[in-house]
């Protein structure tokens, strides 16, 4: 049942993400994902939807409508905190010691990890198509991968932070 679901909203999923992804903002792969994860999530706590092909539908709207609101309220840094000149020579030590040891603990990750978090951490702000070319991958497995690696990370970092 489950996989004669998916098979069959596939297209649709496909069609409405391409017709949203423009106006949201968003990633036609990256509301795709989303909106699986959320359909796999509801068939695990409540099963199917009465009617699957409404909720595709309203579920990409839905998705692409938090994207939106997103791009409106979040804003980039004029310039990075870590990179901000008009600190003293201190807080630049530090700030380059901070790095030093970020890419430090990026080098020790496993697998891929170290060329995809090195990738969203470069200066050139790559986008996820451009990265995911970089790297080989399809852009739909980059959002699951980089969560992975930087939960990796985040394991690696935290016992050096709580030593400080």
């Amino acid at each position: 049942m489950t996989h004669e679901l998916l098979t069959t909203l596939r297209p649709l999923l496909t069609a409405e993400a391409s017709a949203e992804a423009h106006a949201s903002g968003a990633e036609r792969g990256d509301l795709e994902q989303t909106v699986w994860l959320r359909l796999l999530e509801r068939l695990e706590t409540t099963g199917p939807p009465a009617d699957p092909q409404r909720w595709v539908r309203r579920a990409v709207r839905s998705e692409a409508r938090r994207c939106r609101r997103r791009a409106r309220v979040e804003q980039p840094y004029a310039v990075e905190p870590a990179d901000d000149r008009g600190s003293g020579p201190e807080q630049r030590a530090l700030a380059a010691a901070g790095r030093r040891e970020l890419l430090a603990a990026v080098r020790r990750l496993p697998g891929r990890c170290p060329g995809l978090v090195a990738a969203l951490l470069s200066p050139h702000d790559l986008t996820y198509r451009e990265i995911a070319g970089e790297l080989g991958i399809s852009q739909g497995n980059l959002g699951p991968e980089r969560s992975r690696c930087l939960g990796c990370l985040r394991r690696l970092l935290t016992p050096e932070v709580a030593a400080r």
